[in-house]
């Protein structure tokens, strides 16, 4: 026979549980996971099957709609969608002389979801992600990413070289940490914690299209220069859900 008493002091711990669940900021949640998360190298055994890029799109409303958001499902649906470009095609827009970045979701204030298109040799300045998640996957052609030492930042995850601890660090010039190709479907991960990055596009004559996730999403972020120096940029959309944006409006 079960023994009620027992079961009522599981379900009173339950209840326990779910009520601090509820009082979880998530945004404050998401940027502590970036002090200890470094991605998933293949999908979850486990995880949703994802087919197209609507599945996408729902399986993170329905993974941000809790407080507690479980960062490795999130990252297994962006490593299990399979590039359709007759999906994305209508966000994708090209400008001749810089990169694009076009919203797709806004995931309620939760997540960015954009598709960047890279014209060819286009390329980002070397940046940050202001302290949160950055997914990025591969839908036409290659990119090359170039990661650096975040400067004068404690307790960094350095994982891409042996670090020699009795080299010292001139912090008054960027470090590079290293170079990675990005290939089709394949899904690149940064947060602060592990660095900075550089993206390119290293075709002269092809062009490349990438979907990204930013959670939490932000405004500005910082770029930074050869010597180091840091200054703040706006984040803009050239378009939005397939829509070419006004000036007053990015």
């Amino acid at each position: 026979m079960v023994n009620q008493s027992k079961c009522k002091m599981a379900l009173s711990k339950i209840d326990t549980i779910d009520t601090e669940m509820e009082q979880v900021n998530q945004e404050k949640y998401l940027r502590q996971a970036t002090q200890y998360y470094c991605a998933l190298e293949k999908p979850l055994k486990y995880g949703p099957v994802i087919e197209t890029l609507p599945d996408l799109i729902t399986a993170l409303h329905r993974e941000f709609e809790s407080n507690y958001v479980n960062i490795e499902m999130v990252n297994h649906i962006m490593l299990s969608y399979k590039s359709n470009p007759k999906e994305w095609r209508k966000y994708a827009k090209f400008d001749r002389y810089t990169y694009t970045r076009n919203l797709v979701d806004a995931g309620n204030g939760k997540f960015n979801l954009l598709i960047l298109c890279w014209g060819e040799g286009h390329s980002s300045s070397v940046h940050d992600h202001a302290d949160s998640h950055c997914f990025m996957k591969m839908l036409k052609g290659d990119l090359r990413e170039k990661r650096y030492r975040y400067p004068n930042r404690p307790g960094a995850i350095e994982r891409e070289q042996p670090q020699d601890h009795h080299a010292e660090i001139d912090d008054n010039e960027l470090v590079e940490i290293g170079e990675t190709p990005i290939p089709l479907n394949d899904v690149a991960y940064i947060n602060d914690n592990l660095g900075l990055h550089r993206v390119e596009n290293p075709s002269h004559s092809d062009t490349s299209v990438s979907l990204h996730l930013y959670c939490p999403p932000f405004d500005t972020c910082s770029v930074f220069q050869d010597n180091c120096k840091k200054t703040t940029a706006k984040v803009t959309f050239w378009s939005k859900y397939g829509v070419r944006t006004k000036l007053d409006e990015q």
